[in-house]
């Protein structure tokens, strides 16, 4: 016998639980205006997303899912990327939709169907769609067609951990590997696939080996240090951009909540996770380590939950002021030209919509 590999698996982290530094400082680490914008940015999701919990346990907004203890995954790939880079969102992804240009009020507008009657798809007035555990496959499709064009950009798309254990992930991989194409995937490790934690779906001592088989670098980042998040991801879309290489990117976190609001995890999370885990939440992190270098204070602190308080509020008028859409409408971006079929079944919601609304 003779060994003809060697893998290894990197994990990267910067700025530790308790905000201190245990490795080489990259230099976004000293850059505070940067460093502030994203601090600034955490806490506006982390109070838009209380904000949405409320609203759906008071009726108004339809099967939300939380992304309390993961803002510094998403806030940090959006930040990374290039205005001309292409993002593939799933349904986790608010921090990074808002620094594409989704309006705060979109976001509460894709998860109003259930109870105000609203049906929203693709549009102008509804610039993205969220699919759940294909995208990866939707991002190589992108790739490709940036490879083919030989564009200057990259594709980045993000999953949750349960996704990993689909077919569509690793197909999605290992065309990229073989095709070499100019994509990141970002994989938010935050332990639960539902009620599924990430040891009983895999034996796979991380989810970044996963990357191994496809012929593609793949590395583990602590998702609750935003520094780290940020700079790996920014490397690894430069890479994909210049010399058409993809890779993936485990960020490992924890869900700080239910997996939507539609779950009662304390059915099958152990009681002492959540507290054990908060430990290293990301948003106290990052303000501990500003305030250590003068750049934070109470009340800059203060000042900031009421101008986010503000904005979420502004968002959740614009939101209750949508005119709900006809049933019908979720036809209407299906096809350029609807089968007969199901130009059957819009009428026939046509007519229930007359009588319901007379």
């Amino acid at each position: 016998m003779k060994i003809i590999e060697r893998f290894e698996v990197p994990y990267y982290q910067y700025l530790d639980e308790n905000s201190r530094f245990v490795d080489k400082v990259p230099p976004l680490a000293e850059d505070v205006h940067t460093l502030l914008n994203l601090y600034r940015l955490m806490v506006l999701v982390r109070t838009m997303d209380a904000k949405a919990i409320a609203l759906q346990r008071t009726g108004k907004l339809g099967t939300y899912p939380s992304t309390r203890g993961q803002e510094a995954v998403f806030v940090g790939i959006g930040h990374a990327m290039a205005k001309s880079d292409i993002f593939v969102p799933y349904y986790r992804d608010m921090g990074t939709l808002i620094q594409r240009g989704v309006k705060l009020s979109q976001v509460l507008q894709y998860w109003g169907g259930d109870e105000r009657g609203n049906i929203f798809a693709d549009s102008e007035d509804f610039p993205f769609s969220v699919p759940v555990g294909s995208q990866p496959l939707h991002a190589v499709g992108a790739a490709y067609a940036v490879k083919y064009r030989k564009e200057n950009r990259a594709v980045l798309t993000a999953c949750g951990d349960g996704a990993t254990s689909q077919g569509d992930f690793y197909e999605a991989l290992n065309v990229a590997g073989v095709w070499k194409l100019p994509v990141v995937f970002v994989v938010c490790n935050n332990q639960w696939a539902i009620s599924v934690s990430r040891d009983v779906q895999t034996a796979a001592h991380t989810l970044a080996q996963k990357a191994i088989a496809a012929g593609i670098p793949g590395e583990q980042i602590d998702g609750n240090d935003i520094i780290a998040v940020q700079y790996r991801t920014a490397l690894a879309l430069k890479n994909a951009r210049e010399r058409g290489e993809a890779c993936l990117l485990e960020m490992v976190c924890y869900r700080q909540h239910d997996h939507t609001t539609a779950d009662d995890a304390s059915r099958y999370e152990p009681k002492h996770l959540r507290g054990q885990e908060w430990a290293k939440e990301p948003v106290i992190r990052l303000r501990r380590y500003l305030e250590q270098k003068g750049a934070w204070s109470e009340k800059q602190e203060e000042e900031l939950q009421a101008e986010c308080g503000v904005e979420v509020d502004k968002a959740v008028k614009e939101y209750l002021a949508v005119e709900p859409q006809p049933l019908e409408s979720m036809f209407d971006y299906l096809y350029a030209t609807l089968p007969k079929a199901y130009k059957e079944q819009r009428d026939m919601l046509k007519d229930v919509e007359k009588v319901t609304h007379g």
